[in-house]
């Protein structure tokens, strides 16, 4: 199976300080075990750089630099696909904005949902799962 990845779950998956972190981690190592894969959008990157570089989220932030590499890191690795959010995600993501009266804060997770699914991923590993759970063809899979 082909599980998308959400910025929480990985941010979870590379803090230390993260209270889901071993958890995370545990449920990672199962999946790659298993011989499942992983999706990841570049939104993906962009919001995992700007939270775990955060001082007010962590005492011990990541550098700009390390959080970079981190990002490359999971970018390049052998388990992971790329999902991009083509024309299709993106009207998609304008219909679901619309038919679920989604507001502001709705934004990026509804074009993430909108971006896997059109990448055929069925299942979004997450730390929220009440951000899918509106999102028939999405499963949530929590640590």
């Amino acid at each position: 199976m082909n599980y998308g990845l959400d910025t929480g779950f990985l941010v979870a998956i590379e803090v230390p300080e993260h209270p889901e972190h071993h958890a995370a981690r545990s449920k990672l190592a199962a999946l790659i075990a298993h011989g499942d894969r992983l999706s990841l959008a570049p939104q993906v990157l962009a919001e995992f750089i700007h939270v775990v570089t955060d001082p007010r989220r962590f005492t011990q932030p990541l550098s700009i630099d390390d959080a970079r590499n981190l990002a490359l890191q999971w970018w390049s690795a052998a388990e992971v696909d790329h999902a991009f959010p083509n024309a299709a995600a993106a009207q998609l993501f304008l219909n679901w904005h619309r038919v679920h009266g989604l507001g502001r804060n709705r934004l990026l997770d509804t074009l993430l949902a909108a971006t896997y699914h059109e990448s055929g991923v069925t299942h979004v590993l997450t730390l929220n799962p009440t951000d899918f759970e509106i999102f028939d063809d999405l499963t949530s899979v929590v640590p």
